[in-house]
């Protein structure tokens, strides 16, 4: 099926669908780039998207498409990890508007949900009544209900409640050209002509062509059409990938959630020995049976002791090399905890332990969910792609598997890191294919094609999980034969006789080496500013990182999370981290010079308007660095863009404001009490605000009478300067506690006095270059920091305390991948200390005082990605600070906040999780906030004066700051 290709039959379809539809149409640049690809290897344009409102903008979309030829593929939360999530037509986003839970009945433990609801909506509406949907794949932070429908997806409780088919009980679904099917277990509808004489006169094949095993998604199910087994549509169109049609609405079986669970974590030798003993757990009735290897772990924390420990002294060997987790509930804690001892001793395990704490269990769980992203780097950082990720086998079979696959891995020269439903016989694994070349691809050709011949000499399924897609569909005659593919394209026609609803996926598909979304890259680096050490110093081996999992959709972040603010505030792909990496992708693809379907939808290059408006949103809270599962770093990205986007070109006025605040201030320093005055005045801040770039709404920050190393100097005056070098604490002036906030400066003194340290400044005029980079001034950044390094001069070395989070996370990254070449920038990275870190180090005996206060606030965004809060959080526990900081972003991340049409979007990111806790505070509850973007969108959004930490640590000394 061709789309249109000239300018003038798309304008026609575009106007075709504006008309019937009235959600949102979008064949621009943008909406494109955003859906080429799913969490697969692979990448296909699609002419635009569709949001439909409503079941019947779906029947409505769906009959223009067939009125003009253009193929339809329907998306969920786009985490396909196969390709079936990327079409070439007409993109249905299910997410947009279908996100409807529309009944749910605890009494008949059902839910009648839309498309495109999220997993974990739908089971946070059934936990008041004790329930829960019992498939759970590791996005079900992100993944729809449709999208698990069309895979089939099950996850890792399969072992206890199955895949989404046996929780489905009936389904709406719209077919190309617009007609509605309601489809239950019974007989086929009249509208699907000629299907029961399909099945009637196959009953051989469909009988016993089918492998029996647990996790069997590959191809069409249709074993679920048998007479004996009912007759079953709903089923059957379960896994059919968005080849069938558009479910609409769904009837699902909801189960009963324990309450109260545990989690036996037991040790193996390797992997195989874990996939040998996991059948063995199955007659205790666990949640579920999990297995994980140890090379997917990069760091012991986390997991308990006779796992990452054993593996971390043995170096990988013997002990500890794989883990089982399996998960037992009960009505009580007790009960739960019992459940899994009984599994512990029952288990041959060399070593294990019980986990009851649900913190320490999320822990655990978080390393296994985020493997997904995880294992797309292995521990030297070779890039591993999907593929192969998710074959299964009898479970009983698992073991011989493993080692055979082992050994078809050495074969090919390849690694990879499994894990994944050891209770089902099902792997996932990222392996290190060469998809950039050739002759990898070649070879990623043939270790598919003998993998294929692998898994079904175990009786397996090419796919347990995440469908076959384009990765493994081509690859079906080697398990089902000639004779079922064949039915299934018969299936796939009586369905959808035009062929339209997403062409290329499982009936008649592409190859599997084809569409491959690397293909269009550049094929040398691009010439950029920054080092990017942990990609080889190719930007578009940085932008290869998002795979496309997905996390950062998230609609809350988890726990003390940071990723994805702007998202989470504005609901648009193109304003998560993913979005924003797929507009970068498609802008080096369009910089390649092809032409033709395949190019790159952004074709301006670093010029491009669809990236910069995409990036403006972002708040370079550099969340994503350490939420990211394959860690990627939108903060710096954008830096590069913006630097190569106003090369040579007029800047945004906030640019030569804000991005050069330090020079700024260091001239108005002098004249701090006029300029304060003025600020007063109206007409006339509200004229410099304009002029400046400021959103009118803010209030503009008032300046220090005196900075603070003019008051440490003053202090250096009386004779505090003569000590040891083994006494010094250098305190770094940054811009924001030098000339807005120096309170903050003379408190930290006070501190580290009583710790028996000695302060002084770390020079004068020196700057990390924070505003520069934040505003991609990477030149003008430059030059500031090796003016700062060469001030610094044979200090360098000396720890250096920073009391900005935000300053510390510049000088610990964006140094020395700005200055890479400069040994000095990575010796300066190596010296910043947070106070609490600095304290912990170099005077851990130092008891601070006893303040028995509650705290509430918010960790900085740059603390959490860059620098860690643990020992902020033990210095708080020590000095009997009790509460929990929230995460996310507050909002204003420097200059973001202050920018003139960023004011909606910063008020509502304060208002998700920061200013919700500070209302909800008991009177007297200490306000923390170390950065000075935090204390002051409090104070300027909450009313509430924040502190930094060292300020509530001073002032339980009793003592002044003169």
């Amino acid at each position: 099926m061709a789309a249109p290709q000239n300018p003038t039959e798309r304008a026609e379809l575009a106007q075709a669908l504006r008309t019937a539809v009235r959600g949102e149409v979008d064949l621009g640049a943008t909406a494109r780039a955003l859906t080429t690809m799913d969490a697969s290897n692979y990448r296909r344009v699609p002419l635009g998207v569709v949001a439909p409102r409503d079941a019947d903008d779906v029947a409505a979309a769906l009959a223009v498409c067939r009125a003009h030829g253009v193929p339809v593929v329907p998306r969920g939360g786009g985490t396909s990890i196969a390709g079936q999530a990327t079409g070439t037509g007409i993109v249905l986003d299910l997410t947009r508007h279908l996100r409807k839970i529309v009944e749910l009945d605890p009494v008949a433990r059902t839910a009648v949900v839309q498309p495109g609801v999220i997993l974990d909506e739908l089971r946070t509406a059934a936990a008041p009544h004790g329930l829960t949907f019992g498939p759970d794949p590791s996005t079900h932070s992100r993944c729809t209900l449709g999208g698990m429908i069309g895979n089939n997806s099950r996850g890792a409780h399969s072992v206890a409640w199955g895949t989404t088919a046996d929780n489905t009980h009936a389904l709406t679904v719209t077919r190309y050209g617009g007609d509605t099917l309601r489809l239950a277990r019974g007989t086929a509808p009249e509208a699907l002509t000629g299907l029961p004489g399909l099945i009637r006169t196959h009953l051989a094949p469909l009988r016993t062509g089918f492998p029996e095993l647990p996790r069997r998604i590959s191809g069409y199910a249709l074993d679920a059409l048998l007479p004996e087994r009912g007759t079953d549509l709903a089923r059957a169109f379960c896994g059919s990938e968005g080849t069938l049609g558009v479910v609409t609405e769904a009837t699902v079986r909801l189960v009963e959630a324990p309450a109260a669970r545990a989690l036996a974590v037991l040790g193996y030798a390797d992997e195989a020995a874990a996939a040998e003993a996991a059948p063995g757990l199955l007659s205790h009735h666990p949640l579920t049976v999990e297995g994980m290897a140890a090379d997917l772990v990069r760091e012991p924390a986390g997991l308990p002791r006779g796992g990452a420990w054993l593996f971390a002294e043995t170096g990988g060997a013997a002990r500890g090399g794989a883990w089982l987790f399996a998960e037992t509930g009960g009505a009580t804690p007790a009960e739960a905890r019992a459940h899994a001892e009984r599994i512990l001793r029952a288990a041959d395990a060399l070593d294990g332990t019980v986990v009851t704490d649900p913190a320490g269990q999320r822990a655990l769980w978080r390393i296994r969910e985020d493997a997904a992203g995880t294992a797309t780097r292995m521990p030297d950082g070779t890039e591993a792609w999907p593929g192969w990720e998710d074959c299964a086998v009898p479970p009983a079979r698992l073991g011989p598997y493993l080692r055979d696959f082992r050994a078809l891995l050495a074969e090919h020269g390849l690694r990879g890191t499994p894990y994944g439903h050891f209770g089902d016989g099902c792997i996932h694994v990222r392996i290190d294919f060469d998809l950039l070349s050739p002759p990898g691809v070649a070879r990623f050709r043939r270790f598919s094609e003998e993998l294929a011949d692998l898994v079904v000499a175990h009786g397996g399924s090419l796919s347990g999980e995440h469908g076959d897609g384009q990765a493994r569909a081509e690859l079906l005659p080697r398990m089902y034969g000639d004779e079922l593919v064949a039915l299934f394209a018969r299936f796939k026609d009586i369905w959808d006789p035009d062929g339209g609803m997403n062409p290329g996926i499982l009936a008649r598909p592409a190859r599997l080496d084809e569409n491959l979304r690397f293909e269009v890259l550049p094929k040398r680096p691009v010439d950029v500013e920054f080092g990017y050490p942990h990609d080889g110093g190719d930007f578009s081996a940085a932008v290869r990182r998002c795979v496309g999992v997905a996390k950062c959709r998230t609609a809350e972040p988890a726990g003390t999370g940071v990723m994805c603010p702007s998202f989470r505030v504005t609901g648009e792909e193109a304003h998560s981290t993913r979005g924003r990496a797929r507009l970068l992708h498609e802008m080096l693809a369009g910089d390649t010079g092809d032409t033709g379907d395949t190019a790159g939808v952004i074709t301006d290059g670093w010029r491009s308007t669809e990236v910069r408006d995409a990036l403006d949103l972002c708040l370079s809270c550099k969340g994503c660095r350490t939420d990211c599962p394959v860690g990627v770093d939108m903060a710096t990205y954008k830096a590069e863009f913006l630097h190569h986007h106003y090369r040579r070109r007029l800047r945004p006025a906030s640019h030569y404001t804000m991005g050069r605040l330090p020079t700024w201030l260091r001239l108005a320093s002098r004249f701090a009490p006029a300029l304060n005055a003025l600020a007063r005045v109206r007409l006339l801040a509200a004229l410099t605000k304009r002029l400046a770039g400021i959103a009118p709404e803010r209030e503009i920050p008032v300046l220090a009478r005196e900075t603070f190393t003019r008051w440490l100097n003053r202090r250096w005056g009386k004779g505090t300067f003569i000590f040891s070098n083994d006494e010094v604490a250098m305190v770094w002036p940054d811009t924001f506690t030098e000339h807005l906030s120096p309170e903050v400066g003379r408190a930290a003194v006070r501190v580290l006095e009583a710790a028996g340290r000695h302060s002084i400044p770390a020079g004068r005029g020196l700057c990390c270059g924070l505003t520069y980079v934040s505003t991609g001034q990477l030149g003008k950044a430059r030059k500031v920091m090796r003016r700062t390094l060469d001030r610094l001069g044979s200090t360098l070395g000396t720890p250096v305390v920073v009391l900005e989070p935000s300053c510390a996370a510049t000088l610990r990254t964006d140094l020395p991948e700005l200055l890479p070449d400069d040994p000095r920038s990575a010796e300066l990275a190596s010296s910043v200390r947070t106070l609490a870190q600095y304290l912990e180090e170099y005077a851990p005996d130092w008891q601070p005082p006893r303040l028995d206060r509650p705290v509430v606030g918010q960790t900085h965004c740059h603390q959490h990605a860059v620098l860690g809060d643990a020992a902020e959080r033990r210095l708080r526990e020590r000095a009997w600070l009790t509460g929990e900081l929230s995460g996310g972003c507050c909002g204003l991340a420097g200059n973001f906040g202050f920018e003139r049409g960023h004011w909606d979007v910063s008020v509502a990111c304060a208002e998700e999780t920061l200013l919700p806790a500070v209302r909800a505070a008991e009177p007297g509850t200490d306000v923390l906030a170390d950065g000075f973007s935090c204390r002051t969108q409090l104070e300027q959004l909450g009313g509430v004066r924040a502190r930094h930490l060292v300020e509530v640590l001073a002032e339980g000394l009793g003592e002044g700051t003169e």
